[in-house]
């Protein structure tokens, strides 16, 4: 029981330390190609090294950080080739969620979805901008849940999170706010109206956006057309 209850203490400080490193990542406060330190980021967080150790995996894993040999982990580097294929990847993956999700959407995920998009865009105008990170994240991922498929949405994970990097670096400003709230609107509308076409396609003007943009302010082309 004792060994229980330990190994379940130390999932949560990792879960809670992947939570804190990922946001200062997202943000940059830990910037490209920052050193992952393991005894200077357990003072930081307050903790004993092993969950630290096992979250800078998890960050591995969701390729936010790259292990060097001989020289540890180091906060990925952005790249307009990364941004490329990183949105290329959700183009496929997330579009043929939406599409499934269209088909089988109930009133229910309406309404859950509905509930999240009002709360992320209340947040943003609150100023609180990493509530309104997590419940863009949330509404998102109610849509893919919504097609059923457990898969899709493990898929799909690592790519947002890398992602997330690139659109909050370039994107995260007030007047781009209502723009968006439209596109959701939109890919949800389509949703709710069991249209897989239209969900399909709203989801791809809406992603097409963000990566043309963000490729734009990184001195680059367009990505997509």
């Amino acid at each position: 029981m004792v060994t229980t209850r330990t190994s379940r203490r130390h999932r949560t400080l990792a879960e809670q330390a992947v939570s804190e490193l990922q946001e200062a990542i997202v943000t940059g406060e830990l910037a490209p190609g920052t050193p992952l330190r393991l005894a200077r980021l357990a003072e930081q967080l307050d903790m004993s090294p092993m969950p630290v150790r096992e979250a800078i995996r998890q960050l591995e894993r969701l390729g936010l950080a790259d292990h060097v040999p001989h020289r540890g982990a180091r906060v990925s580097e952005l790249s307009v080739d990364d941004l490329n294929e990183t949105y290329e990847a959700r183009l496929a993956l997330e579009g043929l969620a939406v599409r499934r999700a269209a088909e089988r959407f109930t009133e229910e995920d309406g309404d859950r979805c509905a509930i999240l998009l009002e709360e992320h865009v209340r947040g943003f105008r609150g100023g609180d901008e990493r509530r309104s990170r997590e419940l863009h994240t949330a509404f998102h991922f109610a849509l893919y849940a919504a097609s059923g498929s457990q898969w899709l949405a493990r898929l799909i994970r690592p790519l947002w999170e890398n992602s997330e990097r690139y659109r909050v670096a370039s994107l995260y400003e007030a007047r781009s706010l209502e723009r968006r709230r439209r596109e959701h609107q939109r890919l949800l509308d389509a949703c709710v109206a069991h249209d897989a076409d239209a969900a399909e396609e709203a989801l791809r003007d809406h992603l097409v956006q963000t990566a043309n943009e963000v490729a734009r302010r990184m001195g680059h082309g367009p990505l997509f057309v």
